[in-house]
Formats: C-alpha cells, structure tokens, sequence
C-alpha cells in the first residue's frame, strides 16, 4: 500500500544531484538528436549549392578528343609528396576552327598518335572535369557530419563539465552529511569532542 502523501517526491533517497544528472543526460540525447537534424540540413544545403555549382560548371566544360603527337612521359604531381603523373603533347579543335597543342595528363600506357578524352573550357584550354554525383554526395555526407560532429562534442563538453560541477557539489553535500552523521552511527568520538560520561 502506497502511504505517499500528494506532493511527496516519488522517491527519497533520490537527491536534487541524481535529478540534474538524469536532466542532463537527457538534455545530452536530446542535443544528439538536434544536430542530426541540423547536420541533415547542412548536409541537404551543401549538396543543393554544389549541384547548382557543378550544373554551372558543366555548362562550360566541354569533352573533346585529343590525338597524342608525342609519347608518354612523367612529372611531379602538384604538391609535395605527390606521386608523378603521366602527361604527353597532345593536340584537339575547340571551338571547331581553333587548334590547340599542350601537355595534357593521359593513362600511362599512351603512345604518339593514340586519342584521349579531355576536358576543355570554353575557350578550349584544358579544364577539370565537372563534378559528378558521387563528389557532390561524398562533399554533402562530409559536411553534414561534420556539422553534427562538432555540435554534439560541444553539447558533449558543455554536458559534461555541468556533471563535473555536479558530481563535485554532491561530493561536497556527502562529506557535510557524514561530518553529522558518523559520530552517532559509529560511536566513535572526534578530534575535539569530549567523553559524555565524566
């Protein structure tokens, strides 16, 4: 039989401490959730801007096909510590009337007079190649786990150290309870306290 009376707390060995930890906690799961929802949003935002982007870009990027007017050959990549890249002189029209004649990357293997697919702009100088759906979602998941990545260690952070500053006024709490109540439960006498019995 439940003999609380109304407004009694539901439990009295619960203290105010384990009441901020379980809001705490939940605060946290619930931070989790709301920077997965903003990480979805960054994630949907990023991946709407570089398609727009990579739709622009594609507008002026052409694909033409280049013949090789010399063989193969390797140079240093574009940074350091960047494995050497196969380039050969190469030449293609674009527009239809105007030749153009560089060192183009090709596959390793190409030889004089072999054709390659390059990329161009409109000017018909070379250019990259427009990104693909895969760069745009790899950017888009990238970004959007980022966003949540650094929300939750900062909800994390903030979470933890409230615990910290918990946990320690709770320890604090403890030792002035035990200062009170240990005298009488162990019958052991204190620094300072005299015998009652003289």
């Amino acid at each position: 039989m439940d003999h609380r009376r109304p407004g009694d707390p539901a439990n009295p060995l619960r203290r105010d401490a384990d009441r901020a930890r379980t809001r705490l906690r939940a605060t946290f799961v619930l931070a989790c959730l709301l920077a997965a929802v903003c990480g979805a949003a960054v994630g949907r935002a990023a991946w709407g801007a570089a398609e727009r982007a990579a739709d622009e870009t594609a507008r002026h990027r052409h694909s033409v096909t280049a013949v090789t007017v010399g063989e193969a050959t390797y140079r240093d990549g574009p940074g350091e510590n960047t494995r050497s890249l196969p380039v050969a002189p190469a030449t293609w029209n674009y527009p239809a009337h105007r030749a153009h004649t560089e060192t183009v990357p090709v596959p390793g293997s190409t030889r004089s007079g072999d054709a390659v697919r390059l990329w161009v702009d409109d000017h018909g100088s070379p250019a990259a190649e427009p990104p693909g759906t895969a760069d745009i979602a790899l950017n888009a998941v990238g970004l959007g786990t980022g966003a949540w990545a650094v929300l939750v260690l900062a909800a994390g952070a903030a979470v933890y150290a409230r615990l910290w500053s918990v946990d320690r006024h709770s320890a604090q709490e403890w030792e002035r309870e035990w200062e009170q109540v240990e005298p009488h439960w162990s019958g052991r006498l204190r620094p300072g306290q005299g015998s009652s019995e003289d």
